[in-house]
């Protein structure tokens, strides 16, 4: 049976003008409903937040609830997505980036997994990647995009993923854990959240990478899921907040720092354990070979 529960979709935007239309356009096309769309502009500098109410004046009536906010100070994605988090209302809330596209059947999906397991507090599907006109491309190992699928070495994002990242960690026994996101965040956009989990975790900190933060804390005391299908468009652009080194550096030593601090609590290091990687497990700390078989990788892109 299809998922009635409420679906909060939060919509975190800022300098996306040219692609916020084609996101809530998504949205709107969702299989799933009930569903209600919470967007906020970061006090943006060109027109994303005339481009949002242009939407809501064709298109909010296809919406259980909108609610919009523009803000006229930059306050950063995690106080806009915990003030999002505030007004919503559904059991589930779908994060979607405001230069992102999301499957038509992406919530409908998800949304069912969350339903099967009261104990998942997040699912999430693999991406195709799109380039600034919202042509699908396919990447490069350096990340290099070409339009010619046969020029390339990934076709989605969790293939990428896949190859820079500890092996098997997208199967079933890896996938989420603390013991492999204390390494490295694997897990791509598009993800819908059980709300309650992210309220009890204390939702989004500022001055870190928000996502592998918030998704650390959230592996520490819940289950999540990856389902093996593509479900969103990542749209790879000259304005991607992972093509600003120096910012990217000192957020991900920010996020490290975190993670660390988190893993100072004994119950916490020791949910980490059972799947840990070997180079922060045991055999590490203590000098140790490596048990045989067992790959180290550092969860890290090349």
């Amino acid at each position: 049976m299809p998922s009635r529960e409420l679906v909060s979709v939060l919509v975190p935007a800022y300098n996306h003008e040219r692609y916020v239309r084609e996101c809530l356009d998504a949205l709107a096309a969702q299989t799933h409903r009930p569903l209600e769309l919470l967007v906020g502009d970061d006090a943006s500098s060109d027109g994303t937040a005339d481009a949002v109410r242009e939407f809501l004046r064709e298109r909010s009536g296809e919406f259980d609830r909108v609610v919009f906010r523009a803000k006229t100070a930059n306050g950063g994605v995690a106080a806009m997505l915990n003030e999002l988090l505030s007004e919503a209302r559904g059991a589930y809330v779908f994060l979607n980036a405001s230069d992102d596209r999301a499957a038509p059947r992406a919530i409908e999906v998800l949304a069912g997994v969350l339903d099967a397991d009261s104990r998942v507090a997040l699912a999430v599907g693999d991406s195709i990647v799109i380039d600034s006109s919202g042509r699908r491309v396919y990447w490069a190992p350096d990340r290099m995009s070409f339009v010619d699928e046969s020029e390339a070495r990934f076709r989605t994002w969790v293939e990428y993923l896949r190859a820079v990242h500890r092996p098997g960690v997208f199967g079933p026994r890896l996938f989420g854990k603390a013991g492999t996101l204390h390494r490295g965040h694997y897990i791509p956009n598009g993800k819908l959240f059980r709300r309650s989990a992210i309220e009890a975790v204390g939702g989004w900190r500022p001055d870190v990478l928000e996502d592998w933060d918030l998704n650390f804390r959230l592996a520490l005391r819940y289950r999540l899921r990856y389902v093996d299908e593509v479900l969103y468009a990542y749209r790879w652009h000259d304005t991607n907040a992972i093509r600003d080194p120096e910012r990217l550096l000192r957020l991900l030593r920010n996020t490290e720092a975190a993670i660390a601090a988190e893993l100072r609590h004994p119950s916490s290091w020791l949910r980490t354990l059972p799947h840990r990687d070997v180079r922060s497990g045991l055999h590490h700390r203590l000098g140790l070979p490596a048990p045989a078989g067992r790959p180290i990788d550092d969860g890290r892109a090349p």
